[in-house]
């Protein structure tokens, strides 16, 4: 007899919503089990390359902590050198162009410099940018005019091409699988709050030794001299140290001249055997092994890459940039101006202990949290709720001033707000992990992650250019004009932060295979 179909309808929901029996026995599903599609997924997963990714995450720590480790003193170097007149309103200024200068220069160079990895591989441009982050902050640390300070800061911003090319080389590393890029740019923010950390303390306790230590090294004329040039020296050294890993230890990741080094062992290994190795003459045609990775040799035009995968993760990273850097730079302006100023008085040994622990605990939360926060609500979701709490930290700049003003110092209510400040500052930095695997995920082709990244990278390097001049230069205004009680730069960034939670809601809601 035939059926209706909404019988068979019936019957077909029934047999879905079946237990599956064994032996006579219900078997209820199990919220820990995995459905055969995960378990495959899990299956078929490639390996972490532990080694690489540990080197790659040494390569990123560099950048950091040389960023970083000028931010507790730059301020009072900026007023040696008299290039502020006396005027202490007049620092953020000179500060925030210092800052600039090396997001500006970088800006130039990024894009090339991701081009250049996609053809030349990117070990290569990963050591130049490593060599020329030591050199230039160790210009830094022995220049005592202003004059001399940009130009060190332009050397840094003009050499440092690895940027975007680690986060290339560690998608290449986890050959595109979303767990396995999860999991590794998730220590991307660990690492770099990592650097955050150290470079401050190193500041901290490193600088002016004439002062901390008057009857040892202090002694020394050099050092009298140059204040400021330990803590310099100590990020000089940890560029140095990844540069020598680097250099002995990498692998190379890009597709081109992976295959090419391979094709080249092997034929190595066939002539120490004693077999013929027949070197076929010079042709314009490539080898068909290596047809697919010489396509790296033609990098993709500038408008291949305009399109909305690519342009929409861009510009949230333009958002996240803009937002993080002013947050960065006003922090320590913010701590070292006197209270009657608008701010908290506060020393360069204390803002580096603070943003030091900061730092540590923000690290190990990114590290043990994000995966699982990504995981269970989703990259859209994380990415923009991670972002709104970028609102919370610039809503609470004056309250501490209003509460530092009325007590006349740094008490009780001051310091549970500033460690307020700093909880929602680390809990924003889940955005990073979330928008470096979407800038990755856009990439038309894996032959074109170099040029993507290096796109975002330029466009990042452009917006911190003009970011921290932006954000101390309200802060100056705001101070000599008084306007909004000294605090208007404060709720411009509110309205900045309300404007990149908007663009935030256009990014896809879940990541793609790449």
């Amino acid at each position: 007899m035939a059926q209706s179909a909404d019988e068979v309808e019936v019957h077909t929901r029934s047999a879905e919503a079946t237990p599956e029996t064994h032996a006579g026995r219900v078997l209820e599903p199990s919220p820990q089990t995995e459905t055969r599609e995960e378990l495959a997924s899990s299956l078929a997963r490639p390996p972490l390359p532990k080694l690489q990714i540990a080197i790659l995450l040494l390569v990123n720590l560099a950048e950091p902590i040389t960023a970083y480790v000028i931010y507790p003193f730059v301020n009072q170097l900026v007023r040696q050198t008299g290039v502020t007149g006396g005027d202490e309103s007049k620092t953020g200024y000179f500060a925030g162009l210092i800052d600039s200068i090396f997001y500006a220069v970088e800006c130039t160079t990024i894009l090339q410099w991701g081009r250049a990895s996609d053809r030349f591989g990117r070990k290569p441009i990963i050591l130049v940018g490593l060599f020329g982050l030591s050199l230039s902050i160790l210009s830094f640390g022995v220049s005592l005019q202003f004059w001399q300070l940009v130009l060190s800061r332009c050397a840094e911003g003009a050499l440092n091409g690895n940027v975007g090319v680690v986060k290339c080389a560690m998608a290449e590393c986890t050959q595109g699988d979303p767990a396995n890029m999860a999991q590794a740019f998730a220590l991307l923010p660990m690492v770099w709050t990592l650097g955050v950390t150290i470079g401050p303390i190193a500041a901290g306790v490193l600088s002016l030794p004439a002062e901390r230590w008057p009857t040892t090294i202090g002694r020394s004329k050099f050092f009298q001299h140059y204040p400021y040039f330990l803590p310099c020296l100590f990020a000089s050294v940890v560029s140095a140290i990844a540069f020598v890993v680097t250099l002995v230890l990498l692998k190379e990741t890009s597709p081109r001249k992976a295959l090419s080094h391979k094709a080249v062992s092997k034929n190595v290994e066939k002539a120490e055997a004693g077999e013929n190795v027949i070197v076929a003459p010079r042709s314009n045609a490539p080898s068909p092994n290596l047809q697919n990775a010489t396509e790296a040799d033609d990098s993709p035009d500038l408008r291949d890459l305009l399109i909305r995968p690519i342009l929409i993760p861009i510009a949230n990273y333009a958002f996240l940039a803009f937002t993080d850097m002013c947050l960065s730079v006003l922090q320590p302006l913010m701590f070292s101006t006197s209270i009657s100023s608008g701010g908290l008085s506060l020393s360069t040994f204390e803002i580096g202990i603070i943003i030091g622990v900061w730092g540590i605990i923000t690290g190990a939360f990114q590290a043990v949290c994000f995966p699982i926060l990504l995981r269970r609500v989703g990259p859209r979701t994380l990415y923009t709720a991670s972002y709104v709490c970028f609102f919370v930290a610039f809503a609470m700049f004056p309250l501490m001033s209003f509460l530092a003003k009325r007590a006349g110092r740094m008490d009780a209510a001051t310091w549970a707000v500033l460690v307020m400040q700093f909880v929602m500052y680390g809990a924003a930095y889940c955005t990073y992990g979330c928008i470096f695997i979407y800038i990755t995920n856009g990439a038309p082709n894996k032959e074109a992650l170099g040029a993507t990244n290096g796109l975002a990278q330029m466009t990042a390097s452009f917006i911190r250019a003009i970011s921290p001049s932006t954000a101390t230069s309200l802060f100056a205004a705001s101070a000599q004009n008084n306007i909004a009680g000294g605090t208007i730069v404060y709720w411009i960034m509110c309205f900045v932060v309300v404007l990149g939670t908007l663009c935030a809601l256009q990014l896809p809601r879940q990541f793609q295979r790449v």
